[in-house]
């Protein structure tokens, strides 16, 4: 039997979601047992406490966060450790990451395509996540020569507490309506009590947008707040799996696993766009009412008293993605969330997104998501 000691936090949607599909993992193979260790402990006796612990409940290996432990000491006990990034990624050990860059990257395009000039980034200056969720969405955001404003906390303070006063100064002061794209839901809270506390309007001046799509900490706010679902689940799934591989060894060296960002739960929060034109607001409502129909351009023209021209040229300056490319955005990320959420088969899946030919939306869909979506199914689906 593998005994696995979670040397990690529980109190986060993130960590309950890893958890639960570590769980699941064991659950197949039928003979593990997992261990938390007592809270108090590496309190009450050190890290070295932590060393003797482990051995003495004879761990086959460890799931580890390298905020609550130092993992040069767990190397000691010679055993698989697979550790969940958080200052820096580890050499020489498997490591729980995240494609936080491409995170960042999502929620700039996001913003973009809501028709967004100006944007702001609230984070943790010494979290890896947070500092490389922060490159994407800059990246991004400077392709199409908007400003960026940033805050950051640091570690000199704690990680979860905040000043009111300095978060709600900068707030005041960051140019309006603005999208703020938060490290995660901890901080897009933080952000969302700080606006309630000034009288800034959510999402009408700040649209704001979180990480991790804890459900808890996104319904307490008022708005709720739309987050970035991550693959978090089959993270911890993928996790037990190596875990499994290194005590049988099966492999022998460390590797890592990438937890991908999916998609975007809409919530109050980011409940609008910031689209000039009245007659492009109206086209993009009716894409989003139709786009499951067999619509085309010539369609919506029927819509708006504009020639086809017109109305291409100032789609494109207001939601800097043409009409086509809209539509095609809307029954992809449709057809995603049905492939990762229903048992609807794929022809089913792709009818129901709006696509009339299963071979088309094969091609189309790898050329947005990097798999096919028989791969795209396997590898997201919820179990």
């Amino acid at each position: 039997m593998a005994k696995i000691l979670l040397l990690t936090d529980y109190s986060s949607g993130y960590s309950r979601d890893l958890l639960r599909g570590l769980v699941r993992y064991s659950k197949e193979v039928g003979s593990w047992s997992l261990q938390r260790m007592p809270l108090y402990y590496s309190l009450m006796h050190g890290e070295r406490g932590v060393l003797e612990y482990a051995k003495r409940w004879k761990a086959d290996a460890i799931v580890a966060k390298l905020s609550e432990v130092n993992i040069d000491l767990l190397k000691e006990l010679n055993i698989p450790v697979v550790v969940q990034n958080y200052e820096s990624r580890h050499q020489n050990v498997s490591n729980l990451t995240g494609d936080y860059f491409n995170t960042g990257a999502m929620a700039a395009k996001f913003f973009l395509n809501r028709g967004y000039h100006n944007f702001a980034f609230y984070g943790f200056k010494d979290a890896i996540w947070s500092r490389e969720r922060l490159d994407g969405y800059k990246q991004e955001i400077e392709k199409h020569r908007n400003h960026l404003y940033t805050l950051e906390n640091n570690k000199n303070k704690e990680e979860w507490s905040y000043n009111h006063t300095i978060l709600g100064n900068w707030l005041m002061e960051l140019p309006k309506p603005i999208a703020l794209f938060a490290c995660d839901d901890y901080y897009a809270l933080q952000v969302s009590e700080t606006c309630n506390l000034y009288n800034i309007a959510i999402p009408d001046d700040i649209a704001i947008l979180g990480v991790d799509n804890d459900e808890l900490l996104c319904n307490l706010s008022d708005p709720s707040l739309s987050s970035i679902v991550l693959d978090v689940e089959n993270g911890g799934y993928r996790v037990g799996k190596l875990l499994h591989q290194l005590i049988d060894k099966k492999i022998m060296t460390p590797s890592n696993i990438v937890i991908d960002p999916l998609r975007i739960e809409c919530r109050g929060s980011t409940e609008k766009y910031l689209i000039t034109d009245k007659y492009i607001q109206q086209v993009i409502q009716y894409i989003e009412k139709n786009y499951a129909n067999a619509i085309s351009v010539k369609d919506i023209l029927k819509e708006v008293p504009l020639s086809r021209r017109v109305l291409e040229k100032k789609f494109k300056e207001e939601a800097n993605i043409t009409i086509y490319q809209y539509i095609q955005n809307c029954r992809i990320d449709c057809f995603s969330r049905l492939l990762m959420t229903s048992e609807s088969s794929l022809l089913d899946a792709a009818y129901l997104s709006g696509f009339d030919n299963y071979k088309n939306v094969s091609r189309v869909f790898k050329k947005y998501k990097k798999l096919s979506p028989v791969e795209y199914r396997k590898k997201y689906k919820s179990k």
